[in-house]
């Protein structure tokens, strides 16, 4: 049978969307007169090397799966969850998708997702998952295929060349290193700064390092006595020193960046600096215009008082609510989910893997990974947290966080007024939740 394998990875994907939806006919049925299947998985985290991994992994699902056609739909990432909701809300044209601890919350609360625990209660993978995994599949939702945590990475001859003899492992050392390292003149800056989509991540992160003696582990916009982590003297501190970021240490342009441009300038080798998750490890690798001796990663970046919160981040693979093929959806998500396809694609993405035995694989012990051991070593300073992005209100809350940091980068909002305002905001919703 010949397949149509469809990767969208240009801006025009909404009408390409489109037109799939109404060709696939409801809930994504679309199978032949013979009674083949099938499934159209939409992934949101796209890049064309992973893009690729993913399709050699369906390839190989098809193959043991006679009868069952998958096909891929890549949208630009900073369109894809945005994609993946109006194609759940419309009930047609998907059936298994990326789902991210950013967006469960929402997808779950308005039943566009599937509960596969009954489906998965039997799954023979499961003895070979990390704790971390069962304790999120056991969610329903979704089986996750990897875990992130934020390192610097950093170039390693720019540091150099600016005096310094290691990387920064504070904020403020990131902002001295990175402004000495600024040379617009020579297209050289210090630092990727995410301006544009999900901007509000990195500013927590600065926030959560400069409140970490005082902050609640189980719920990370919290402090452990009660009130939010935007209410804190330390948190103005915090982005009096990240904000300088963008005015000494990024190119102007960084004020709508968003992941794809914050990793291509890196990449690129015009940033010195960035902060991101290690899935970005393989990206860089595969670069051409930076060389292995020329970057590394660093742990993440500590506050006043050397200690930084780590969040446990996740995304994995969920099935459509409104799926026709949910028993081969879910044979497809136990597939991606089994040991060889979930530590091919953990290694390929650079992520913490699912998978118990990996973690005892050199893979993860050497190179740009070693930050991330020496983060797990040393858990008093590396503190592990948990932040509420399974809160239906998270989609509302990081639309308004990044909006109103572009408000503070245009002038137009002070970062006191910023910090008000998101503690007021979550001061209301946790109130409302009780």
């Amino acid at each position: 049978m010949k397949r149509n394998r469809v990767i969208l990875t240009a801006s025009a994907a909404t009408a390409t969307l489109l037109a799939l939806t109404a060709c696939s006919g409801d809930g994504g049925d679309s199978g032949d007169a013979a009674g083949d299947v099938t499934l159209q998985v939409v992934e949101s985290l796209t890049n064309p090397a992973r893009t690729e991994l993913i399709r050699s992994q369906l390839d190989a699902f098809e193959k043991e799966n006679p009868g069952i056609t998958v096909e891929l739909v890549s949208p630009p990432t900073d369109q894809a969850d945005q994609k993946i909701q109006q194609m759940l809300q419309s009930g047609t044209g998907i059936d298994v998708l990326e789902v991210r601890d950013l967006t469960v919350g929402p997808f779950s609360n308005n039943d566009w997702l599937y509960d596969m625990s009954d489906d998965l209660a039997d799954w023979k993978g499961w003895d070979a998952l990390t704790d971390n995994a069962k304790a999120v599949a056991e969610g329903g939702y979704f089986v996750p295929y990897g875990f992130y945590g934020l390192s610097l990475f950093y170039r390693t001859d720019l540091v150099e060349k600016a005096g310094f003899d290691a990387p920064p492992t504070s904020w403020e050392e990131l902002l001295e290193q990175a402004s000495a390292i600024q040379d617009p003149s020579n297209n050289t800056y210090g630092y990727a700064f995410r301006g544009g989509a999900n901007a509000n991540g990195n500013v927590v992160a600065a926030i959560e390092a400069y409140v970490a003696d005082d902050l609640d582990v189980t719920d990370a916009f919290k402090l452990e006595d009660g009130s939010t982590i935007f209410s804190a003297p330390e948190a103005e501190d915090a982005l009096d020193v990240y904000f300088q970021l963008f005015e000494k240490a990024a190119p102007p342009s960084a004020v709508s960046w968003g992941y794809p441009e914050m990793v291509e300038g890196f990449t690129n080798g015009s940033t010195a600096f960035l902060l991101q998750d290690p899935e970005v490890i393989a990206t860089v690798q595969q670069s051409t215009t930076i060389t292995e001796d020329q970057w590394s990663t660093a742990p993440l970046l500590t506050g006043p008082s050397g200690k930084a919160a780590q969040p446990l981040a996740t995304a994995g693979w969920g099935i459509a609510q409104s799926s026709e093929h949910k028993e081969e959806a879910v044979k497809l998500v136990e597939f991606l989910s089994g040991e060889g396809p979930a530590t091919e694609f953990a290694q390929g993405n650079s992520l913490v893997p699912i998978i118990a035995s990996a973690a005892d694989d050199d893979f993860y012990k050497e190179g740009p990974w070693s930050s991330y051991v020496t983060m797990t070593e040393n858990p008093d300073t590396y503190i592990n947290v948990t932040q509420p992005r399974g809160v239906s209100w998270w989609t509302e809350w990081m639309q308004k966080a990044d909006s109103e940091i572009q408000q503070v980068l245009l002038g137009s909002m002070t970062q006191t007024e910023l910090l008000e305002s998101w503690d007021t905001f979550w001061t209301e919703k946790y109130a409302s939740a009780e």
